[in-house]
């Protein structure tokens, strides 16, 4: 098993972006025909999830190592930025702000159920088995998850914040790591099954989804007004504005965050200091303020559609990250994850019960947390491509919050542990 993982069978990134863009042609072009078992397939299964689901069995049976690739790095770095700007390029923020407080309501609940979801966790496996949540100095398991509770508030520069705050050893860190993933991804998938039962979903909170689905249609529409036949020019500046504003955005973040860090140590605490996070933000506002000019109407030639081709991309390189045999290397710490994921999924419910939200409230909330940018537009993509400026306006706020709420997470955990 050991060597399986070391050598994978594919191990030039040129062969395995090969076999991703392969699976990706395979699973769209089924999905594509009119044959009935494909139709009730996928019906069943969503085509974002097997674009999950299939490049991790590459993973788990050996046939490519992840950690030997660099292909998440460049799909997370120079792909997702790209698509921001290309998603967002023909945002209406007016139609936006109509969807109401509801939304904000659920990621704030989200957040909240991480913090709390963490430490009663902790308790809980106290109980039933103390050795799984115990350890001293930097093997505490607390000091541990207290980097998935980064994580699963606002996404990586939040987890490594958490990792320099609390210090956990190397070797528990790689755990946490992949209890993160694993636990984050497998809620993933049932967000993704729950979008086919979406109205049904939408009925049981009594939620009113009007906003939603008139945000999208406005969308659809003005696509449809604006379309024409995509030139090879239409491509050209297309790809010329995402990349180009990624290029810039790399350049300004690769500047400004050690500059943040050396100078402004008080504002680390609000990822200010990683280069990420402006990628993100800068790449974001560049494509909102396009949004205002007539670069708008380049939606009519196909802007999202390229984003959303991106966005795909980056989902199997996220899938390729997943080994569904790990579970099996700590089953305890999965369960420990497993009930704190649970918690956080029973307060999304509830609130979203009690305050009667559509489902793509909830499903977004939670990955505006658990994700951040790297998830939350994909989700709402696959809603409609139209809505991923609403995953990505949520995920900036995850990141602002996440490195108070894991550090809250983390004393609270530290307080409970046996």
């Amino acid at each position: 098993m050991e060597q399986t993982i070391h050598e994978p069978l594919l191990q030039s990134d040129a062969a395995v972006f090969g076999l991703i863009m392969v699976t990706l042609a395979v699973i769209f072009y089924t999905s594509g025909l009119e044959n009935k078992f494909f139709r009730k397939f996928y019906k069943v299964i969503p085509m974002l999830l097997l674009c999950y689901f299939i490049p991790s069995l590459y993973t788990t049976f050996g046939l490519i190592d992840p950690s030997q690739s660099k292909l998440y790095y460049i799909a997370s770095r120079y792909l997702l930025p790209a698509s921001l700007v290309l998603l967002t390029l023909s945002i209406d923020l007016k139609e936006i702000a109509r969807l109401g407080p509801k939304a904000i309501i659920m990621f704030l609940a989200g957040t909240v159920s991480i913090i709390v979801g963490g430490p009663l966790a902790i308790l809980l496996m106290s109980v039933i088995s103390p050795d799984v949540v115990g350890g001293a100095g930097p093997e505490a398991v607390w000091r541990g998850m207290t980097t998935i509770a980064g994580s699963w508030i606002g996404g990586g520069a939040n987890q490594a914040a958490m990792y320099e705050i609390f210090n956990p050893s190397n070797r528990l860190f790689t755990i946490m790591i992949t209890v993160d993933v694993i636990v984050a991804e497998i809620w993933m998938a049932l967000l993704l099954l729950g979008i086919a039962k979406a109205d049904k979903i939408d009925r049981f909170f009594r939620a009113d989804a009007s906003a939603v689905h008139h945000l999208k249609n406005k969308m659809i529409e003005f696509e449809k007004k604006n379309m024409r036949v995509t030139t090879l020019v239409d491509l050209m500046v297309l790809l010329g504005l995402a990349f180009g504003i990624t290029g810039v955005s790399h350049l300004i973040g690769d500047w400004l965050a050690p500059l943040i860090k050396e100078n402004y140590p008080a504002l680390n605490k609000f990822s200010l200091s990683s280069s990420f996070f402006w990628l993100i933000i800068l790449s974001t506002t560049a494509g909102i303020a396009l949004s205002f000019t007539r670069v708008k109407k380049y939606e009519g030639a196909g802007a999202s559609k390229i984003g959303t081709v991106f966005i795909y991309i980056l989902v199997a390189t996220i899938g390729m990250k997943m080994n569904v045999l790990k579970i099996f290397d700590n089953p305890g710490l999965f369960l420990v994850g497993g009930i704190w994921m649970l918690f956080h999924v029973i307060v999304l419910i509830i609130v979203a019960k009690l305050i009667k939200a559509p489902y793509f409230f909830l499903a977004i909330g939670s990955k505006a947390n658990i994700g951040g940018a790297a998830s939350a537009p994909v989700l709402a993509a696959a809603f409609h491509p139209s809505l991923a400026p609403v995953g990505v306006l949520l995920a900036v706020l995850g990141y602002a919050l996440g490195t108070y709420g894991a550090w809250l997470c983390g004393i609270l955990m530290q307080v409970v542990s046996p």
